[in-house]
């Protein structure tokens, strides 16, 4: 979860957004995996280290940033 968060906070810096591709590319999960970057996001949620950019978003699109953005 913490390496969720840091990430977050990276992309949040560049001006970027987390996504579930984004926490693929940074962990090395395969496309056909992408349910596992999904749990992360998840689970990262769930303890409030993220939250949505914008909670009204398909969850295809849907972007995250640090909680204290």
């Amino acid at each position: 979860m913490r390496a969720c968060y840091l990430h977050a906070c990276l992309k949040r810096v560049q001006q970027e957004y987390l996504t579930n591709s984004s926490i693929r590319e940074r962990f090395g999960i395969a496309k056909k995996n992408s349910a596992q970057a999904s749990r992360i996001i998840r689970e990262a949620v769930a303890t409030d280290m993220i939250k949505a950019h914008d909670p009204n978003a398909a969850p295809k699109f849907m972007k995250y940033v640090p909680f204290w953005a």
